[in-house]
């Protein structure tokens, strides 16, 4: 075991873009596991754009993290020592662990996994976060009903490609809407989705009327600003919005932009919903139930981007996320 820990921990408050200045690189004695406790080397970091939300000091639905602390993250480490009897050497488990190489920890929020069924970075992707994101916001919060038009933002990142499958198993008809011909392509000649629109080349707006010319049943936003505004517009009545998260203003060093065409709502007897997966944690078992099997048969396509590297190369990693580089979910996997 290495006797060095190797640690990314938050330096300075970003504003705007997150720059390399805003982190510490650091390193920290590599400790023992007490009693109850079991120690593990990470071998899979999750990178999410919820994370750029977590180093502004503002109320949110997680408190921010503290200048000097250890980076949040979700990961998964193996076990290479334990004093706990629900882990041994060897086991793999899931949990928030943090930028770092070693962790040592008492097991509360942490769960096994089995790599033997699913590569580790599954777990943090279409088994992980993302896929009850995915699950819980279309089929809770979006109510979705057989044959409705569902569109989706950010759909080909970790969660709008969950998304868009989850609703075509469903049989819904699916428009997603993405950055670049590559992406577009993967949505419709890849994971199924019936149309997609380019944000990048085409008029939004006018895509949405071509695609989905009866409106918008479920609207699942991830990026917030003018996309959301132009979703807006196409409501069918009695829609359900979902908000997810709104990538494109996370780097705003000017407030955020809000919607101008929320009238919308009122017109077409829609509701606008925003949506934290972490409520639905006691039923993230039946979510992945759901989720493997239609894996398993070939209904949903795991999509990953994996970064291999190590913890220092994290901020140039994130930075990835909204120069729009990933498609699927974003790991950086631990040589």
């Amino acid at each position: 075991m290495s006797v060095t820990n190797r640690q990314i921990r938050l330096a300075a408050r970003p504003v705007g873009e997150v720059r390399p200045e805003d982190w510490q690189h650091s390193s920290a004695p590599v400790e023992e596991p007490g009693p109850g406790r079991f120690a593990g080397r990470t071998r899979v970091i999750s990178v999410d754009p919820a994370m750029r939300g977590w180093l502004d000091d503002r109320p949110s639905y997680l408190p921010p993290v503290g200048i000097g602390e250890v980076m949040r993250a979700g990961s998964v480490v193996e076990v290479t020592a334990s004093e706990h009897p629900d882990y041994r050497p060897g086991d793999h488990v899931v949990g928030t662990f943090g930028v770092q190489e070693h962790v040592v920890s008492d097991g509360r929020g942490a769960m096994k996994i089995d790599t033997s069924l699913a590569p580790a970075s599954t777990y943090l992707g279409a088994l992980g976060m993302p896929g009850m994101t995915a699950y819980f916001g279309l089929l809770d919060v979006g109510a979705l009903q057989d044959g409705e038009t569902v569109v989706v933002s950010g759909a080909a990142g970790a969660v709008g490609t969950v998304v868009g499958q989850i609703a075509k198993v469903k049989g819904c008809r699916v428009v997603g809407i993405a950055g670049g011909p590559q992406k577009c392509a993967l949505l419709t000649d890849e994971l199924g989705f019936d149309a997609a629109i380019d944000y990048r080349a085409e008029d939004v707006r006018k895509a949405l009327r071509r695609h989905a010319p009866d409106g918008i049943d479920v609207y699942f936003d991830n990026v917030g600003g003018d996309i959301l505004d132009a979703a807006l517009t196409r409501l069918a009545m009695h829609a359900r919005v979902v908000i997810c998260g709104a990538i494109s203003q996370y780097n705003n060093a000017t407030p955020v932009k809000g919607p101008s065409n929320y009238l919308s709502l009122l017109v077409r007897r829609a509701r606008m919903e925003g949506m934290v997966v972490f409520d639905y944690a006691e039923r993230y078992p039946q979510a992945a139930r759901d989720i493997s099997a239609w894996i398993g048969a070939g209904l949903i396509k795991v999509k990953e981007h994996v970064v291999r590297g190590s913890v220092d190369d994290f901020p140039e990693t994130l930075r990835m996320l909204f120069r729009g580089e990933n498609v699927g979910k974003l790991v950086l996997e631990l040589a």
